[in-house]
């Protein structure tokens, strides 16, 4: 077996065990991190090269999970940040070199897979196809230039405030300024995925953002 397939194999068990099972999600996040690493310049993520890579993933479901283990990139550390567009694909980012790549699936590749491959079942093909074929037939990559600020970067937090609604800290330029004061995103309601109380407030003041 070439050192391609063992270490392509090595990497889709590690992800399946990181998962839970085995789908297709986890055979292309596996391609889309090794193809990834392998355009910046890469080769050691978990060990000399740790904190030389930041990931953007673009959608919050199988893959994701896969390139976390193929990186070694995660949120705590501030190396992983998932930016939901819904769209399967994520950039790659050598802070050392400045390099940065987008790697997306071809569109339409599953549906064409099933056309190279009609002996297998709609589920097998796009499978065997991510699993052999080479990575110019499945995947597009582009140079980017990443938009990364200051409090974005890994390493302690660049600034803390506290929410004048809720009296919690807010870090990282994650605030909201209105009428001289600093507010969370809930309470700002901006990006809310929550409603506070008012009984839970420290302040009987509505906040209405423009």
């Amino acid at each position: 077996m070439d050192t391609w397939k063992t270490t392509f194999n090595k990497q889709l068990d590690a992800a399946v065990k990181f998962h839970g099972h085995l789908c297709l999600g986890q055979v292309i996040g596996v391609r889309m991190g090794m193809l990834g690493l392998r355009s910046v310049g890469i080769n050691d993520p978990y060990g000399k090269d740790r904190k030389k890579l930041i990931v953007f993933v673009e959608i919050a479901r199988c893959a994701t999970d896969a390139i976390m283990t193929v990186t070694g990139a995660r949120v705590g550390r501030r190396s992983l940040k998932v930016i939901d567009n819904g769209k399967m694909a994520a950039s790659f980012y050598n802070l050392e070199t400045g390099l940065a790549v987008r790697v997306a699936p071809v569109p339409g590749i599953e549906d064409l897979s099933r056309e190279m491959f009609p002996e297998l079942d709609a589920k097998a093909a796009p499978m065997h196809a991510f699993k052999e074929l080479s990575d110019d037939k499945l995947f597009t990559i582009r140079p980017v230039n990443i938009l990364l600020k200051d409090e974005d970067m890994p390493g302690p937090p660049v600034r803390t405030v506290r929410c004048s609604v809720c009296g919690e800290n807010v870090l990282d330029a994650r605030d909201v300024e209105h009428g001289g004061q600093a507010f969370c995103k809930s309470c700002a309601q901006e990006n809310a995925y929550y409603v506070l109380p008012p009984d839970y407030r420290n302040t009987s003041q509505e906040v209405i953002c423009p």
